[in-house]
């Protein structure tokens, strides 16, 4: 599972779960502008920074339906 962080790691804009919001292999997670800023090249890593998908679900709704799948089959 991502690590969903709550604010851009350049200016701390808040990036909430349906935020469109960039990220790295190793989980940077930056705004639109700061990824423009550099390129959409991570300034931590080099890495390629691509866009984060959004959650449309709680994960604790996640994980019950995941349970009922396991028990119910």
């Amino acid at each position: 599972m991502l690590k969903m962080k709550p604010k851009c790691e350049t200016c701390s804009t808040a990036l909430p779960h349906e935020a469109e919001a960039f990220i790295c292999s190793y989980e940077c997670t930056f705004c639109q502008t700061c990824s423009e800023n550099t390129q959409y090249i991570c300034p931590n890593c080099d890495g390629e920074l691509v866009r984060r998908p959004t959650r449309m679900r709680g994960v604790l709704d996640v994980a019950t339906t995941q349970l009922k799948r396991k028990i119910l089959g």
